[in-house]
C-alpha cells in the first residue's frame, strides 16, 4: 500500500516516516511518497529519512514528487501537511497581531484565520484533484489550522477526510499518567473545536476517575498542563481544558514580549536546511528537534514541568496519531480516538457539516463521534459558537476572494471583538502578506 505525505519536505516528515516503518505489523505501507513544492527542502528530508531507514530490511520504499498528480494517484491514503506560505509566512502570521496588540499566535485567533485564508484555496484544489484521481484514498489532515482546513476539505471529499491532532489525545495521556492509568486503555468525554476543547471525563474498567483527579491537588500539579493553569481553577470548572485554550485568558496577549515562536522556528529550520543533505543529517535533525520541543509554548508555561531531553513531549504526537488513524481505516482494527469531524448533531447549536474535535470511533467504514457526550456549558458553548462562526466566515472569505468577510472573520473572533481592529488585522495582513493578496482579490 502507498501513503502519500504532501508538504513532505516539511522538517517534522520524518517523524512520520519512522512511525509508518515501525508499523508495518499493524498496516503494511510499502511505499511512502514525499511531495512537496521545494526541491531542495525535499533533498534534506529525503537524507534525514535514508539515514533513518538504513539497516532497516522491512523499510518502506520512498519516492520524491514535485507533480501532485503524479504523487496522489493510485494512493491508498494521504497525509496532508503543507504549510502555504512556510515559516516565514508564520512569521508574518503572528507578527501583525502582535504589532496591533492582539494575540499572536499560528492557529489561534488572527493568525490562524491569516494562515487559513491563503491555504484553503489549496486544499481546495488538493482536495479536487484527489477525488477525480484517487477517490478511494483516505486523507487524513493534520495541516493547520486543523479544523477549519478538514472542514474546508469536506466540501469535496465529505466522510473521506479525517482532521487529527495530538494536543488532545496528550491532554487524555497526561490525566491518565497523573492517575497511574494505563494509557492506552483509557478513553473519555472529550469535545469542543481543534485547539479549543475539554476533557470531561476519564474512563477505565467502567468508572470514570476524573472527579478523583480534580479533587486531588497534588494529582492535578502531575498533569503538563498545570504549567499553564492555576490548578484551583481547574477543580472549579470540572474539566480539563486543552493546553490551547490557555491562549483565550486575557493576559496571553500581554505576555507577547521578544521574538515570537515563529521567529524561532524560522531561523532554526533556515539553519538546519542551509546546512543541506549531507552526511550526519539525521544527527542535525535530533538536535534540531530536541531543541524545538524543548521551547514548545515556553511563553505560556508558568514553570518547568516537563522533561523533553528525548526531542518530543510525551502523549504521543501527531505522527502516532496519524498512523493509529491510518491503521483502523485500512484495516479495520477498531479504534478509540479524538479527531476533527462533521458535527452531525454532536453540538445542536452547530450546523451538521460544522467540523468538531470531538471522542470517535474508527475502523473500515470511516470515524465517527461516539458518546455519550455531555452538553458543553453556556461558557464554552458560547467560545465555540463564536470561534466557528469566524471560522467559516474565513473560509467564505477565502473562496470568494471577499475582503469584506474577512473583516468580519476577524472582527467577529472572540479575541478581536472590534470592526476597527479588525480592519487593521485585514490591511496589515495584505501588507505583510503576498499569498494573502493573491486571495483576497475583490472588495
Amino acid at each position: 500500500m502507498q501513503l502519500t505525505i504532501l508538504g513532505g519536505g516539511g522538517f517534522r516528515v520524518p517523524l512520520v516516516v519512522d512511525s509508518v516503518a515501525g508499523a508495518r505489523s499493524r498496516v503494511d505501507i510499502d511505499q511512502i511518497v514525499l511531495y512537496d513544492l521545494d526541491p531542495a527542502r525535499l533533498q534534506v528530508i529525503a537524507a534525514v529519512v535514508a539515514e533513518q531507514l538504513a539497516g532497516r530490511p522491512d523499510a518502506p520504499r520512498v519516492r520524491l514528487e514535485t507533480d501532485l498528480r503524479s504523487a496522489v494517484e493510485n494512493t491508498d491514503v494521504l497525509f496532508s501537511a503543507m504549510r502555504v506560505g512556510g515559516t516565514e509566512g508564520r512569521v508574518r502570521d503572528e507578527q501583525v497581531a502582535r504589532d496591533l496588540g492582539v494575540l499572536g499566535q499560528e492557529t489561534i485567533g488572527p493568525g490562524g484565520l491569516a494562515y487559513a485564508m491563503r491555504t484553503v484555496p489549496v486544499v481546495d484544489g488538493v482536495a479536487r484533484l484527489v477525488a477525480d484521481v484517487a477517490p478511494q484514498a483516505w486523507v487524513v489532515s493534520f495541516t493547520n489550522p486543523a479544523g477549519l482546513v478538514t472542514e474546508a476539505m469536506r466540501t469535496h471529499l465529505g466522510d473521506r477526510v479525517v482532521g487529527i491532532c495530538d494536543t488532545p489525545i496528550g491532554l487524555l495521556r497526561s490525566a491518565a499518567r497523573a492517575l497511574r492509568l494505563p494509557q492506552r486503555e483509557v478513553t473519555g468525554d472529550y469535545l469542543g473545536l481543534n485547539h479549543l476543547g475539554w476533557l470531561r471525563s476519564l474512563e477505565h474498567d467502567g468508572a470514570d476517575h476524573l472527579p478523583a483527579l480534580l479533587a486531588d491537588r497534588r494529582l492535578l500539579l502531575r498533569l503538563d498542563e498545570a504549567a499553564l493553569y492555576d490548578v484551583e481553577w481547574l477543580q472549579a470548572l470540572g474539566s480539563l481544558p486543552g493546553e490551547y485554550l490557555h491562549y483565550y485568558e486575557p493576559s496571553a496577549a500581554r505576555e507577547q514580549a521578544g521574538p515570537g515562536r515563529a521567529e524561532f522556528l524560522a531561523r532554526q529550520q533556515a539553519a538546519f536546511f542551509e546546512a543541506g543533505p549531507g552526511e550526519g543529517a539525521a544527527q542535525r535533525w535530533k538536535a534540531a528537534l530536541a531543541e524545538r520541543e524543548n521551547t514548545y509554548m515556553a511563553d505560556a508555561r508558568t514553570r518547568e514541568h516537563t522533561d523533553l531531553s528525548g526531542g518530543q513531549r510525551e502523549g504521543g504526537g501527531y505522527h502516532e496519531v496519524a498512523v493509529d488513524l491510518m491503521a483502523a481505516l485500512l484495516t479495520g482494527a477498531p479504534a478509540w480516538m479524538i479527531l476533527n469531524l462533521a458535527n452531525d448533531g454532536v453540538i445542536p447549536t452547530l450546523p451538521d457539516d460544522a467540523v468538531i474535535e470531538v471522542s470517535a470511533h474508527v475502523d473500515a467504514g470511516g470515524a465517527r463521534p461516539v458518546g455519550p457526550h455531555a452538553p458543553l456549558t453556556l461558557a464554552q458553548l458560547g467560545l465555540v459558537t463564536s470561534v466557528k462562526a469566524s471560522e467559516r466566515l474565513a473560509i467564505e472569505a477565502a473562496r470568494s476572494g471577499s475582503r469584506e468577510l474577512a473583516w468580519r472573520a476577524f472582527a467577529e473572533h472572540p479575541l478581536v471583538r472590534s470592526p476597527e481592529l479588525g480592519r487593521q488585522l485585514v490591511d496589515g495582513y495584505l501588507a505583510a502578506e503576498p499569498l494573502l493578496r493573491e486571495v483576497l482579490t475583490r472588495p
